[in-house]
């Protein structure tokens, strides 16, 4: 990717037969899901994929097959009290499959809280990798695999639109110009390396998180991804970065407003002097 090739065009191996893997592939392709693998990817951790949900009831369970179809996993769904009926959806899911699991939290509470409440679910039970991931399927499920993998050497792996071979797709200028300027802002004030301080797709060791305090986490919209690179940053760890191609939306409404981007404005130039760098990783 890093050379410009799109992941969708990308065959992960993974011990499987060439052959067979890419005939899967081939097959995915042709009926618009990607490039399947000819079975899941299994890696070597216990595996947890949190999805925050509030009003997703077209993307729900299609993401949750398509997550299956390329990652051994489970998979948590923290809805925030969709009216649409998602809850509903997500419920039937984890009623017909032990791998799914449903967390019903009463009306929106923000996206930090649901993957902090996804956080703590994976340290209670024993999970070892704990990936985020949104519901609309702007983050392609077939990147699963890679990011999990890349944590082979990196507390946090962020799938990253910032990186060489990284973009977005189907966003107006206005967007992305808001994107843009938001890590431009974050990297200014919290001077580290991260190319995407804002991204939703990653992947947690869940030891790492252990070492965190969650509790002293602040923001509650999209500035949560900026906290939490940060946090990682300051207690010394490795954060690798891996390109993606960020796919907009296509059914659904975005949830970003501008409550969120004035938390995110507000927070970041406090973050060095809330957040204690910690060096004895």
């Amino acid at each position: 990717m890093r050379s410009g090739v799109d992941s969708s065009h990308i065959v992960v191996l993974n011990g499987a037969d060439e052959g067979v893997a890419r005939d899967a592939a081939a097959e995915g392709l042709l009926a618009g899901r990607g490039p399947l693998p000819s079975q899941p990817h299994r890696l070597p951790w216990r595996t947890l994929v949190v999805v925050p949900t509030y009003n997703e009831k077209e993307n729900l369970a299609a993401l949750v097959r398509a997550i299956h179809a390329y990652l051994e996993c489970d998979v948590l769904i923290v809805d925030d009290g969709s009216p649409d009926g998602t809850g509903e959806i997500a419920d039937r899911l984890a009623a017909n499959d032990p791998r799914v699991h449903v967390l019903h939290r009463q009306g929106k509470q923000g996206l930090g809280t649901a993957y902090i409440a996804g956080f703590r679910f994976a340290m209670e039970r024993g999970y070892e990798r704990v990936c985020e991931m949104d519901a609309d399927f702007s983050h392609a499920p077939w990147d699963l695999p890679r990011l999990v993998a890349a944590s082979a050497d990196a507390e946090l792996v962020i799938g990253s639109r910032y990186v060489k071979g990284g973009c977005t797709v189907g966003w107006d200028f206005k967007r992305r110009l808001l994107s843009r300027g938001a890590n431009l802002y974050a990297r200014f004030w919290l001077r580290t390396a991260v190319r995407d301080n804002t991204a939703g797709y990653r992947c947690f060791w869940v030891d790492a998180l252990r070492r965190l305090d969650l509790a002293a986490v602040a923001a509650h919209g999209y500035a949560f991804q900026i906290e939490m690179a940060f946090r990682i940053k300051r207690a010394g760890l490795r954060v690798r970065e891996i390109p993606i191609h960020f796919i907009d939306r296509q059914v659904g409404k975005s949830k970003m407003d501008g409550k969120v981007a004035r938390e995110a404005l507000l927070l970041v130039p406090r973050l060095r002097g809330r957040v204690r760098r910690n060096t004895g990783a």
